[in-house]
């Protein structure tokens, strides 16, 4: 049995789930969410719970059945707390600056790099060196912060460039002089 299917989702007050045909549908304070499940999957609701069962031990529903799970309880916990990352720009004048909704990095290049977020997502430059995308889905949360990320993504020699809070980047030693 899949340990991550098996586990139940607890759903907090506030928060209404639907299933139509292969669409699983999802509301809560934060908004609403859609993602298509495998037909095969069943959801059962129980009040505040909701269990994920698979039809057979086939190899295939073995393997749909806790992500099944995982793509719902990440939904849930999307329209109730949403979710979000955190990035960090280091180098000598490198930085970000808010521009209206659109996100202004000067990286080093000799132009500017200009990002607009998709609609659902929310970024934010605060301290022209920190920025959070933050949103309900934390499947586009995670794409648009590894799309920022690689504008300029961290080099091993003098560290420069974007990366997540927290983040190791292991730093080598450069070339030495001659003999």
């Amino acid at each position: 049995m899949s340990r991550v299917g098996k586990k139940v989702i607890e759903l907090p007050v506030g928060v209404s789930v639907s299933r139509e045909g292969h669409m699983v549908h999802v509301k809560g304070p934060k908004g609403e969410l859609s993602q298509a499940i495998d037909p095969a999957m069943e959801i059962k609701i129980d009040g505040t719970h909701l269990t994920v069962k698979r039809p057979s031990e086939s190899k295939e529903h073995r393997s749909l059945h806790g992500l099944s799970r995982s793509l719902i309880a990440n939904m849930v916990e999307g329209v109730t707390n949403g979710f979000e990352k955190k990035l960090e720009i280091r180098g000598i004048g490198y930085r970000a600056e808010m521009r209206g909704n659109n996100v202004l990095f000067n990286l080093g290049f000799s132009h500017p790099i200009i990002l607009i977020p998709p609609k659902s997502i929310t970024v934010k430059a605060e301290a022209n060196t920190s920025i959070t995308v933050s949103g309900i889905d934390k499947e586009l949360v995670g794409h648009v912060a590894a799309k920022i990320r690689t504008f300029r993504k961290p080099e091993p020699y003098k560290g420069k460039g974007i990366r997540y809070v927290g983040e190791y980047v292991r730093e080598k030693a450069g070339k030495t002089a001659g003999k």
